[in-house]
């Protein structure tokens, strides 16, 4: 009986590999494509393992799990030792300082983004759409916020929250590091980019 057990788990954990990685992908903004150049993984291999129809092994999970930046044991969802603590992995994007501080890779996401003064913080911002919610709390500095046709910079201590499908964009006007507090709850498709609009 015991075996049986052992075996409904295993098949638990494996069943529920797909899902984790297409949300991790998904909280990233990243496509197949991207990933797939990254890994070295085929777009196909990548997809079938994100819809369940390829069994994940050892040799396309350490790659991913290499890529994504988190420990192999959180891409197959092993079980908890206990220790509650998060042991936080940093990623750059474009410049910009992501520390993890979720350990799950499904449901809401926080992050701690460390974002530099940036040149076109000033200008006019890329703007971007996808499914999900956003809350932003600013631990220290000025973080500017485009949000549809609001223009908004937001100080130490305030927050702002907004549905990801609203066209954003978020940058440092400077001159010192902004912290800022993310909470995204990921919902749907991977990011859309927006056009600029025509300089006038």
């Amino acid at each position: 009986m015991a075996d049986d057990h052992d075996t409904a788990d295993f098949a638990e954990v494996l069943t529920g590999v797909g899902p984790r990685l297409r949300a991790l992908r998904q909280g990233r903004g990243a496509t197949l494509t991207q990933l797939s150049e990254e890994t070295g993984i085929s777009v196909s291999t990548l997809s079938r393992l994100e819809s369940g129809q390829r069994r994940p092994t050892l040799e396309l999970l350490l790659p991913l799990a290499r890529a994504y930046r988190v420990p192999l044991d959180e891409l197959v969802n092993a079980p908890a030792t206990g220790d509650p603590r998060i042991h936080p992995r940093p990623f750059n994007r474009n410049g910009r300082v992501f520390v993890p501080l979720t350990r799950h890779l499904g449901g809401l996401h926080a992050y701690k983004m460390i974002i530099p003064p940036e040149p076109f913080g000033e200008g006019r911002l890329e703007q971007r759409t996808h499914e999900g919610y956003d809350w932003l709390y600013v631990l220290a500095g000025r973080l500017r916020l485009a949000l549809g046709e609001h223009d908004l910079v937001l100080t130490a201590g305030e927050a702002a929250e907004f549905d990801t499908r609203v066209p954003h964009g978020f940058a440092n006007p400077g001159p010192h590091p902004v912290e800022v507090l993310s909470l995204f709850g990921a919902q749907g498709e991977r990011i859309h980019v927006r056009a600029r609009p025509a300089q006038g």
